[in-house]
C-alpha cells in the first residue's frame, strides 16, 4: 500500500510562524503537532529525538524531515505530516532549517512520502515556495498538486 501526501497532511497540521532556539527544541515542537492532531502517542516525542540523535534529519535546501525509529512505529496512530515553518530559522549541525516536515508513519508509507518532498525539494521554485509560504491550506495545496503529478 502506498501512502500519499494527500489525506495524511491538512491545514490544521501546518505552522507558519513557530519559533525553536536549537533542532533539539523544534523537534519538540513537530512532536507538538503531531500530538494535538492525535497522530502519535506522546511516547513518539522520545523517537523522534533518538533519531536525530543517531542520524540528522536535515536533508539540505534549509529542510529537516523529523521521525521516529522504526520500532516506534507502534506508537503512530494514523499516517501524518506536520508542516512546521521557522522564519528565524533553525541550526541544525552548521545547515539552517527553516521548514521541517514531521512524519508519523505506521508502515512503509514514510518511503513514499519521503520520495515525494524529495521530488518537491529538488524543483528550487517548489522548494523556495515551500520555505516561504505562510498560508497553510497554501502549503497543503501546493503538497497535494505535487502528490498528483
Amino acid at each position: 500500500m502506498t501512502t500519499n501526501i494527500s489525506g495524511v497532511l491538512e491545514p490544521r497540521s501546518v505552522r507558519v510562524h513557530e519559533i525553536a532556539t536549537d533542532r533539539e527544541s523544534a523537534i519538540h515542537r513537530c512532536a507538538d503537532v503531531l500530538e494535538e492532531i492525535g497522530a502519535v502517542h506522546p511516547a513518539y516525542r522520545e523517537a523522534m529525538l533518538d533519531r536525530e540523535w543517531a542520524m540528522s534529519t536535515y536533508v539540505g535546501e534549509g529542510v529537516a524531515i523529523p521521525h521516529g525509529l522504526d520500532m516506534s512505529r507502534e506508537l503512530v496512530r494514523r499516517d501524518s505530516l506536520a508542516v512546521l515553518r521557522f522564519p528565524g530559522g533553525v541550526d541544525w549541525e552548521g545547515g539552517r532549517v527553516t521548514v521541517c516536515v514531521a512524519i508519523a508513519a505506521r508502515g512503509d508509507g514514510h518511503v513514499a512520502l519521503l520520495s515525494q518532498l524529495a521530488l518537491i525539494l529538488l524543483d528550487p521554485r517548489k522548494a523556495e515556495i515551500l520555505r516561504s509560504a505562510t498560508d497553510p491550506e497554501a502549503i497543503v495545496a501546493m503538497l497535494e498538486a505535487d502528490d498528483e503529478e
